[in-house]
């Protein structure tokens, strides 16, 4: 088994976290990734109340957390409450300044996690007192920045060396297997969080047809853009921030073309969220990141996490000889 400081800070059996996934990773995903050893957390989104308590229902007794987009989450603060509640399992936000959160999340005990997506970012939520920082890199699916996971994890570890030594390290942004994960925890990280893998998961709030196309597309099909939150009605995100998804006829007839989208969305908005209703996987663009090359198939969160331990453990025991051998 993989025993690192974030197995043990959270007293779970592998340092693999399931990614808050708006509208995707609900009640159901994440207790199946605690029930299968790993921390799962049910994803707050935009901040729908309703929907959020349904999903901490379907979670049952497991201990998940609860993710939230931090700059919508101001909006709502009273979702908060509702999460401080339920989410035993920690707090997530990303994409925001977590610093209005940061008391009552310190004072209610709860682990205290807050994904960062540059240097700057890392010592601001340092310097709040965050337990778990998420180092995402711009592979990532769903929305991110531009840094890379290759050297933001590196460089984030050693400024939590330098200056919070206690505080610990996920990487996300591209990893969907066992050498991911290795890769990480090489790269200093004490584990990793995984969305696109857990996107093409049984649990998932996914329609069937979007996990398809997932499944068959390869890391050269996605695309960093604007058009998805434009014709969905979110074209209210910070402007460091855009989506990376599959590409679709959307994405082809519209990117580039983003201020005539917006004079259209009127008529494209209702068009693109029928289509995604009905799962019109040629249409709608899956939300996932370049990782999605790497999977092959939908398979329940149990097994997605015992292969990807699996498999980090077989390379690690491999490599280590080689490289201590000099």
């Amino acid at each position: 088994m993989l025993r690192t400081r974030l197995t043990e800070r959270l007293k779970i059996a592998h340092p693999i976290i399931s990614a808050p996934m708006g509208f995707a990773a609900g009640g159901k995903l994440a207790a199946a990734v605690t029930a299968a050893g790993g921390l799962g957390l049910i994803g707050g989104g935009y901040g729908e109340e309703k929907w959020l308590r349904e999903q901490f229902a379907a979670a049952g007794n497991q201990r998940v957390g609860c993710g939230f987009i931090t700059w919508s989450l101001k909006k709502q603060p009273q979702l908060l409450d509702i999460a401080l509640d339920r989410a035993q399992g920690g707090i997530f936000l990303s994409f925001g300044d977590p610093k209005p959160f940061a008391p009552r999340i310190k004072q209610a005990g709860l682990p205290f996690i807050c994904q960062i997506q540059t240097l700057a970012d890392a010592a601001h939520a340092i310097d709040l007192g965050v337990d778990i920082l998420v180092a995402q890199g711009t592979e990532a699916g769903g929305h991110g920045d531009r840094r890379a996971t290759f050297t933001l994890v590196p460089e984030v570890a050693d400024l939590i060396a330098a200056r919070a030594p206690e505080t610990l390290l996920c990487a996300a942004g591209g990893v969907a297997d066992g050498r991911g994960l290795a890769a990480a925890l090489a790269l200093g990280a004490d584990g990793v969080l995984v969305g696109t893998r857990f996107y093409a998961s049984e649990e998932a709030l996914v329609h069937p047809n979007l996990k398809a196309a997932a499944v068959s597309a390869g890391g050269d099909d996605t695309l960093r853009n604007k058009v998805v939150d434009i014709i969905r009605g979110f074209d209210i995100w910070p402007k460091r921030y855009d989506i990376r998804v599959l590409k679709s006829a959307t994405t082809d007839r519209w990117f580039g073309k983003e201020d005539e989208l917006r004079a259209a969305v009127g008529a494209e908005g209702p068009r693109y969220a029928e289509a995604a209703a009905n799962g019109d996987a040629k249409t709608v663009s899956p939300i996932v990141g370049e990782a999605v090359g790497l999977i092959h198939d939908v398979a329940s969160a149990e097994s997605i996490l015992q292969n990807m331990v699996r498999q980090a453990e077989e390379i690690l025991k491999r490599k280590a000889p080689a490289w201590a051998s000099g």
